[in-house]
């Protein structure tokens, strides 16, 4: 078995982070959401990996390597425009053969990783092994409608008007029989190869499209709010360790993570909280879901359910709240502007000045 794994969206939803960063690159608890689906993939057995690159080619290149790090035989894929998964996986033919393979989004995160998926579809080799799981907002996703028996019966992309609230995840199981039906398909109003039309062609033509429902935690990290929830749940898994400085007038509160180099004085640090290598917190507070990353400095300043990358700067700001911080940012109070009033004022006038 293979992996085709999707690496090459441009990340629209995540500007303006994305302007310089591979989507797949932002971190979730300082490490980048790529890495998680690279190691659940070698969890479960799968080592040779084609990864699907586009725009930022040279960015995921260089973080994922030939694979070795990962335990995995990685051969990149260009496609020179984002024209859909079914695309992706009709570009990638030559490489696929005629062998069995997991299509997984490179920017999905799935808390315990795939491995039970992967095994369920080797044991009975249906054509397609979908996952599934129930949302609020199924019109985001593809959506699969299930009969009563539990078979699936209808897949749309993105649809107005959801018939069910179960969304497609982003990890398929593919037979063969999938070549034929990237082949058959024509672009959607998108102008894309949608992976549902394909996949609604193969249930037309009778194959054995299985479901699995799951009910543990997953997210397309496409946008900040569900980035800020996937580093929350990995958070709130973390083993507590003190590698770096800790000075005694310094509390650390819960599931905190001091990694080497680091160094907290005279801060409060409330759990679950990850503090990256080399990285500095002075005078400051820290609260729970709030990952630091390498080489920052926060200084006489409160930050909480927050991600911040490598070498960002905060001093001196109360508070930042549900945030998503670039690399190399600076964040500092504004200088004061000094302010005057001047008057004309009649008799008995009476006025309130808030200074």
């Amino acid at each position: 078995m293979k992996a085709l794994v999707l690496a090459g969206g441009s990340g629209t939803r995540l500007r303006p982070i994305t302007n310089t960063s591979a989507k797949q690159l932002v971190p979730i608890a300082n490490k980048p959401v790529l890495y998680y689906g690279l190691e659940a993939i070698a969890d479960a057995g799968i080592k040779d990996v084609g990864v699907i690159v586009g725009e930022t080619a040279a960015e995921i290149e260089r973080a994922v390597g030939d694979g070795s790090a990962f335990g995995l035989k990685v051969t990149y894929i260009a496609q020179p425009q984002p024209l859909g998964l079914a695309h992706a996986v009709l570009i990638a033919a030559e490489f696929l053969e005629d062998d069995d393979f997991l299509l997984y989004l490179g920017d999905n995160f799935i808390l315990g990783g795939i491995t039970s998926l992967v095994d369920e579809f080797r044991a009975n080799r249906p054509d397609v092994q979908l996952m599934l799981t129930r949302v609020a907002n199924p019109g985001a996703y593809g959506v699969a409608t299930l009969t009563d028996t539990g078979r699936v019966a209808a897949l749309e992309e993105k649809p107005e008007r959801p018939h069910s609230d179960l969304a497609v995840v982003g990890a398929y199981l593919f037979t063969q029989a999938v070549h034929e039906a990237v082949r058959a398909i024509a672009p959607s109003e998108r102008g894309e190869l949608e992976i549902t039309d394909a996949l609604q062609w193969m249930l037309d033509q009778g194959r054995d499209v299985r479901p699995t429902v799951i009910t543990g935690y997953w997210k397309d990290t496409g946008n900040v709010t569900d980035m800020l929830e996937a580093n929350r749940c990995v958070l709130e898994v973390l083993e507590p360790a003190v590698e770096g400085t800790v000075s005694a007038d310094s509390e650390l509160i819960g599931r905190v993570r001091v990694c080497a180099g680091a160094e907290v004085r005279g801060s409060r640090i409330v759990g679950p909280a990850l503090i990256g290598a080399g990285s500095s917190v002075v005078d400051s507070y820290v609260g729970p879901s709030t990952s630091i990353a390498e080489h920052c400095r926060i200084t006489d300043s409160e930050i909480e359910f927050s991600i911040v990358l490598d070498h960002a700067s905060i001093t001196g700001v109360r508070r930042i709240d549900a945030s998503l911080i670039g690399c190399h940012v600076e964040v500092a109070p504004a200088p004061r502007v000094p302010m005057s009033h001047r008057f004309v004022l009649g008799d008995h006038s009476k006025i309130r000045i808030s200074s």
